[in-house]
């Protein structure tokens, strides 16, 4: 299985809707809270384009924020990319 990252902040209503689908569907992500690690939110805009949060990485594939996760559970490309 892939590897999964999410950048997120604590109070992100967001980030808690991503990090509730991943946890529901079992899979195991590495959470970086770019507001206790700041550095780490230069190193999200650099590799995504994008200040929001959430931002996921499957692997080296970028999902995006919630709303990019949610639609591609919905089309099933969220498990072929963990399986990939």
């Amino acid at each position: 299985m892939q590897k999964v990252v999410i950048y997120s902040k604590s109070w992100c209503p967001f980030c808690v809707q991503a990090k509730r689908l991943l946890a529901s569907k079992k899979i195991d992500f590495t959470e970086i809270d770019v507001e206790r690690e700041p550095a780490k939110m230069q190193e999200m805009i650099k590799s995504s384009g994008r200040r929001t949060v959430p931002q996921v990485w499957v692997g080296d594939t970028h999902i995006g924020g919630c709303d990019d996760l949610f639609a591609a559970e919905k089309q099933g490309k969220l498990d072929k990319l963990l399986a990939s």
